[in-house]
């Protein structure tokens, strides 16, 4: 094998080790990867920068970034063995879009506010992307999204069409009549019932955090990060206390929850 070790690398020295491991003498694991079998490892990586991001952690950052931009490489070498295209074609396609995205860049449009920048960008991408209906736009929110990440930018998009609520309270309104229709499903015992009412619940609610400007699942993400240090010191303190939670009266949880709150 003909590598040289330097003190530095570039983007063209990564390629070049992942064609060296996808090679056939080099690496059993990395030469049998498909699209599919590394699937969930991209996934896994970006929320792990993602992660980094959250705690402000920008060593991390800075490694995590780097098996994100791995991950891309290792799927675009994929398809260049298939001859369908390379990394170089991916970096073209990009500056491509970045460029035609930005008339007010790199071209004449005037675009002095985010606002306007982003209603030039979804015109643009509508045009790009041959989506002659809002229904198109809709239709292209990818459906590998988290739930709540994807109802949002559902809502979001087809709401440029018009069809929407008139603010955050007119929204709200709709939870009880959900919930409603959730406990009626309940009562039913019908399971695919169940399951479709509390997604509209869950939908309706989805819509609150648009109005108001909040990231639903960030928004989930924090609450649950509260209840697991809630859950904890909960434990702790009836561990402290000598009491049973399994056994305890759920009066007894209640009050200890309440004390840690």
């Amino acid at each position: 094998m003909d590598f040289q070790y330097k003190d530095a690398y570039n983007i063209s020295d990564l390629v070049r080790i992942m064609h060296i491991l996808r090679a056939p003498d080099g690496c059993p694991w990395d030469r049998v990867q498909t699209h599919e079998s590394i699937r969930q490892n991209f996934i896994e990586e970006t929320y792990e920068a993602v992660e980094a991001i959250d705690k402000s952690d920008y060593a991390l950052l800075r490694e995590e970034l780097g098996d994100v931009l791995m991950q891309v490489i290792f799927h675009a070498i994929m398809e260049e063995e298939e001859g369908r295209f390379t990394f170089d074609d991916v970096c073209n396609d990009v500056c491509q879009k970045l460029i035609i995205r930005h008339p007010h860049v790199f071209g004449n449009i005037e675009a002095d506010t985010p606002d306007e920048v982003l209603k030039n960008w979804d015109a643009i991408k509508m045009q790009t992307k041959s989506q002659e209906t809002y229904a198109d736009s809709v239709d292209d929110v990818a459906k590998s999204l988290p739930a709540l990440m994807r109802a949002q930018k559902v809502q979001k998009r087809s709401a440029k069409s018009g069809m929407d609520f008139k603010d955050a309270a007119d929204a709200a309104s709709k939870v009880p009549e959900e919930q409603q229709e959730l406990l009626t499903a309940v009562e039913s015992g019908d399971k695919e019932r169940i399951e479709e009412e509390l997604g509209d619940l869950l939908f309706s609610v989805v819509n609150i955090a648009r109005f108001v400007g909040v990231d639903a699942e960030l928004a989930l993400t924090r609450s649950t990060e509260k209840f697991s240090r809630r859950f904890r010191a909960v434990e702790a303190l009836a561990k402290e206390r000598g009491v049973d939670m399994k056994t305890a009266p759920a009066s007894l949880i209640d009050s200890l929850w309440e004390e840690i709150k």
